[in-house]
């Protein structure tokens, strides 16, 4: 007997429709999707989950100097001459960043390998490239699902049914976050 439902596709095409899904979810919250679907990812959100929580305090806080430029009213840089040439005025700073320990790096980059990377689209800049921005979903596995789940032993998802789909009467279900 098989560890994975094979969900009808190709292993590389199956992969990569899990991931999406997994992406979706931490993103969304829920999403809707068939039964079988929902038990596969609840396997693999529920591991990512249960890494984030096992290694969500596993870092260290650093003070270091960050260069930071001048910029006027308009947004633009300060210049300045300095031996004849024009360059960027810059001021330093302190900055206090997480640095992670090597266990929550590992931790990190297994989750990366899973996530897709996602682009967010404000509406007013539809169809644009220069408004958009990535979401770091890792970062938002640490710092916000994480700290909810601390106190909890497993069980981070629900399946909830909620009737079969029209065309091939498929079970379809909503997949949560609790």
């Amino acid at each position: 007997m098989a560890g994975y439902r094979k969900l009808s596709r190709t292993s590389d095409q199956r992969k990569a429709m899990l991931r999406g899904l997994v992406t979706a979810l931490i993103q969304n919250g829920k999403i809707e999707t068939t039964e079988a679907r929902a038990k596969e990812v609840r396997k693999i959100a529920e591991g990512l989950i249960a890494l984030a929580v096992k290694e969500k305090d596993n870092y260290e806080e650093v003070t270091v100097k960050a260069k930071v430029y001048v910029k006027d009213k308009d947004g633009k840089r300060v210049k300045e001459v300095i031996d004849g040439k024009k360059v960027d005025k810059v001021d330093y700073v302190d900055k206090t960043i997480k640095k992670d320990n090597p266990s929550r790096l590992h931790a990190r980059r297994q989750i990366n390998k899973v996530l897709y990377t996602v682009t967010e689209v404000p509406t007013e800049a539809a169809g644009k490239k220069k408004h958009t921005k990535t979401v770091d979903l890792t970062q938002k596995l640490f710092d916000e699902v994480a700290p909810k789940y601390a106190d909890r032993n497993g069980g981070y998802t629900r399946i909830i049914k909620i009737g079969q789909r029209k065309g091939d009467a498929a079970m379809q279900v909503v997949l949560e976050l609790v």
